[in-house]
């Protein structure tokens, strides 16, 4: 079957009362994300001089914001949409963790799923920005999996709720949270009972996610996990095939930034979706925003490529705001109306 090229974005009629319906239903849906949670942290300054001490420039700070990050960055979003959401990950026993507890529960999420972790700290990243680009990034984690007994309280978690959910999201960040052990449990689990299961991965793990209903890397990690070097849209697809094969999962969507996304089916179709952006600031966080909300999509009952359109016209709200971002129904309301 020839692939399916998207070449333009024009919504008819009947497209937006599809997806203006599903978003409507996101109220209804429950999900649960699992995943390495962090902390952002975001300086925010202006730069008018070079130090004298060293090339480099010199950032007058004038605010600081701290906001959810990693996979607490997709269960912002997911709530943003308006879905009851549930979270499972680590923090540490430390004022990080307890600030992200305080940012779950002012985002109306349950903190019981937080497992305190005293062995490590809470993961923060820390970008200094100035004139609206990334100046520098510094992180303090610790990346080493997770201890048995700190997976089974994970697990315990998942398993007391399971009962309700209308889908799984894998958010692995390489932080310790997803493991073997995690995700073989996690199938055996989610997909009998019928819960989709959707994966944003990490090129290290790529054997972890075998049988999944959906994989969502970026173009860089599609290369990596395929093995195929990507060059053009031949060889796109020829990865987005070789990780369908692989893994033999439902579908591969590949987040390709300003090219915007390509979806791979079993069935053999393809579907190139371009970017509705009209400036990219910032890519921060725009995966977060596209697996939660084609996650939602295919809750609410939408065919998979029109699931991934609507997940396309998130990210392409996100990435024109600096610092990561959650996308309210709302707004992605207006933006099926001007498509």
């Amino acid at each position: 079957m020839p692939p399916h090229m998207q070449n333009g974005f024009q919504l008819s009629a009947e497209q937006k009362e599809l997806l203006r319906g599903a978003v409507s239903k996101f109220p209804n849906s429950k999900v649960l994300v699992v995943g390495d949670l962090m902390l952002d942290v975001f300086i925010w300054g202006e730069v008018q001089r070079i130090s004298p001490e060293a090339p480099v420039p010199v950032v007058e700070v004038r605010e600081e914001t701290h906001l959810l990050g990693g996979t607490a960055n997709v269960v912002n979003n997911v709530a943003a949409l308006g879905s009851k959401v549930l979270v499972a990950g680590v923090i540490g026993d430390d004022a990080p963790g307890r600030e992200l507890a305080d940012l779950f529960r002012s985002a109306a999420v349950p903190t019981d799923g937080l497992v305190h972790d005293t062995s490590r700290p809470t993961t923060i990243k820390t970008r200094i920005i100035a004139q609206n680009q990334q100046v520098v990034r510094f992180d303090r984690e610790c990346k080493a999996p997770l201890f048995k007994d700190t997976v089974d309280q994970i697990l315990t978690y998942i398993k007391r709720n399971l009962t309700g959910i209308n889908a799984m999201i894998i958010s692995d960040y390489a932080k310790g949270v997803i493991t073997e052990d995690l995700m073989e449990e996690v199938r055996n689990i989610s997909l009998p009972a019928g819960i989709p299961l959707i994966v944003d991965p990490k090129v290290q793990h790529a054997n972890l996610y075998r049988n999944v209903t959906m994989v969502t890397p970026n173009h860089h990690e599609a290369s990596l996990m395929s093995g195929i070097n990507i060059q053009d849209e031949a060889t796109l697809v020829s990865a987005g095939k070789a990780m369908l094969d692989r893994l033999q999962c439902e579908s591969v969507l590949i987040t390709r930034g300003k090219e915007g996304m390509t979806l791979l089916e079993r069935n053999g179709r393809v579907t190139h979706i371009p970017t509705l952006a009209r400036r990219v600031y910032d890519v921060t966080g725009a995966g977060d925003t596209v697996i939660a909300t084609i996650t939602l999509g295919i809750v609410a009952g939408l065919p998979i490529m029109d699931a991934a359109l609507l997940a396309n016209l998130a990210a392409g709200i996100v990435v024109g705001e600096v610092g990561t971002a959650a996308v309210p129904s709302s707004r992605l309301c207006a933006a099926i109306e001007k498509s």
